[in-house]
């Protein structure tokens, strides 16, 4: 694993509990590196496991937003982000899911949510 760490240029040559926002950011860069990857070898799925489960605490004691709907982290992330509903056009696929989804005539599919997770950082657990 120490080998894959250093492939991704972490400063510590093992993951270490995430103690700061840059050090958060520093182990989500490597992780949009491995998901971009076509055929990422053995080791490389398992040091992302072990990035994802640290990411995953750290956003839960920093990131989380307490008794939030799907829809309710959604706008938030939006309003954050300075987005409007075409820009999730990519994500959902056309306007009218973008508004059936903000006016809760549609709810978020597993497909929605990995994307979203993916655009906005956020482990897709804040979503449920």
């Amino acid at each position: 694993m120490i080998a894959v760490a250093e492939r991704y240029a972490l400063e510590v040559s093992s993951p270490t509990p995430i103690a700061s926002e840059r050090q958060h950011e520093e182990y989500l860069s490597v992780l949009d590196k491995l998901a971009n990857k076509s055929h990422p070898t053995s080791e490389e799925e398992k040091y992302a496991e072990v990035l994802i489960t640290l990411v995953e605490a750290y956003e839960k004691e920093h990131h989380s937003i307490p008794d939030a709907s799907p829809l309710e982290v959604l706008r938030t992330l939006m309003d954050a982000n300075d987005l409007r509903q075409k820009d999730l056009v990519p994500i959902f696929g056309s306007e009218s899911i973008v508004s059936e989804v903000l006016h809760r005539k549609r709810g978020l599919s597993k497909t929605h949510i990995e994307k979203l997770s993916k655009r906005f950082h956020v482990s897709p657990a804040v979503f449920f």
